[in-house]
């Protein structure tokens, strides 16, 4: 037991978290994401949407803050500059964790799917909604 851990943020989770390194990438994706045969490490978070995930993953979680866009959502196929519902609500929810606004860049979808591949772990959520999809950079605690 763990006072004010969230609770999504289980063993395997708060493993993998605590484990990165400065400039590691962790992806939190969809349901309709191809998740096992792109992951390294695979966490199934399956009861959850991205949007609680995300806000569970950034109360613990540093972004990297020596790049301009340390969260990066996969781009609308056809619509690289529309930002989706979920990719709005998860916005706040950067801003919200670092309590200020910080917006996030994007990644055309076999981009995306390239540098998941590359990342250190893959959480797979329930997250219904299509572009539900994050590349979160981590970064260091001064």
């Amino acid at each position: 037991m763990l006072k004010n851990i969230d609770p999504l943020l289980n063993a395997d989770v708060l493993h993998v978290l605590a484990a990165m390194g400065h400039g590691d990438d962790i992806a939190l994706v969809d349901r309709n994401f191809p998740a096992a045969s792109t992951a390294r490490r695979l966490i199934r978070l399956d009861g959850a949407d991205v949007v609680s995930v995300g806000r569970a993953v950034l109360s613990v979680f540093p972004l990297d803050s020596f790049v301009n866009h340390p969260v990066l959502p996969m781009q609308m196929v056809g619509k690289p500059d529309d930002v989706p519902p979920v990719q709005q609500d998860f916005q706040k929810i950067v801003d919200a964790a670092e309590g200020r606004p910080w917006p996030m860049g994007s990644m055309e979808r076999f981009a995306f799917y390239e540098a998941t591949r590359q990342a250190f772990a893959v959480v797979a959520t329930n997250e219904s909604r299509p572009y539900g999809c994050f590349l979160l950079k981590k970064g260091v605690i001064f």
